[in-house]
């Protein structure tokens, strides 16, 4: 049988009516239901109708896009596709990795996820964080351009997500990442490109949103995952849940090292990554890392078929 491993995207790939193409599918119906209930407002018509200001509000993203993963999980196991044999996420991602492994519930999710954005944007005020993507360097030039342009200019400038050999984003107060920009196109840096983000996620500017958010995880209930989550921060499998909930809380201010996430699915013998929720940008992203792995998109009753097909 195929190996292959189910990943999970994060902000960003969000779009008004990105869940339209699956229809009344029971699966996705229920799934919508449940989002509701838990957050106490009616998901499917945010996700359906937005605006789009409203659905790209962080408060707003994070718990719909980890309904809009599930949604197309379940909709994947209705139609008789089997379990992958592990499963990762990209930054919010892991949550719904999480709930899709069973360790935990999307009613408890939804409100963590919630609240994992509130304290992300009131950690840092909008308007004086921002990130950016460098592109055309490798990861240890930026780092090191970080760590330039932060001594320099006495802020915070940090590499906060290896999203693949030759794109990482870097994030920080804004005045550090401009001053980061600057040292990076000096280092020769193809482009530096700001990112329209209210909060420099991942980054240590994000440590009092992980306190926030490490006290609500200790109120909820984590089970071991019946498929193995690799996560972010340490591209690790951990089946304890006080390891999970520590590998959670520090993931909101460390790296999303997902280059070495995508080497780990390899290592551990996956042939095919199969990116489960809206959008296209982490197949793009495996199919950058690692030419020899064959990667796919699930994200409406078509591309599922096509899944079926290619994982048969």
């Amino acid at each position: 049988m195929t190996a292959f491993a189910f990943v999970f995207p994060g902000q960003g790939s969000q779009s008004v009516g990105m869940l339209s193409a699956w229809g009344d599918h029971p699966a996705v119906r229920a799934t919508l239901e449940e989002a509701s209930a838990a957050l106490g407002e009616d998901v499917a018509r945010l996700i359906g109708e937005g605006p789009k200001e409203a659905l790209d509000l962080t408060t707003n993203t994070q718990p719909v896009m980890l309904t809009a993963g599930i949604a197309n999980y379940r909709a994947w196991l209705a139609e008789g596709g089997a379990a992958p044999a592990i499963v990762a996420g990209h930054s919010l991602g892991e949550y719904t990795a999480l709930v899709a492994a069973g360790s935990l519930t999307l009613a408890d999710a939804l409100p963590l996820v919630r609240l994992r954005a509130q304290a992300m944007q009131d950690a840092v005020p909008v308007g004086t964080g921002g990130m950016a993507a460098i592109l055309g360097l490798d990861a240890a030039t930026v780092r090191e351009g970080c760590a330039k342009a932060a001594a320099e200019s006495g802020e915070v400038v940090e590499a906060v997500n290896f999203n693949d050999p030759k794109q990482t984003v870097i994030a920080g107060s804004k005045a550090g990442v401009e001053a980061g920009c600057v040292v990076l196109k000096a280092l020769g840096a193809k482009r530096a490109l700001p990112l329209p983000v209210s909060a420099p996620f991942h980054s240590s500017l994000m440590k009092p949103a992980a306190e926030r958010l490490r006290e609500r995880l200790a109120s909820i209930t984590i089970q071991a995952p019946q498929i193995p989550v690799l996560n972010n921060i340490d591209v690790a499998t951990p089946t304890d849940a006080d390891a999970i909930r520590d590998a959670l809380y520090r993931q909101a201010f460390g790296p999303v090292r997902w280059v070495e996430l995508v080497g780990a699915l390899k290592a551990r013998g996956m042939t095919h990554v199969v990116e489960c929720g809206p959008g296209k940008v982490l197949a793009g992203m495996v199919k950058r890392i690692d030419a020899e792995l064959a990667s796919a998109t699930i994200l409406d009753p078509v591309t599922l078929a096509e899944v079926k097909t290619l994982l048969a």
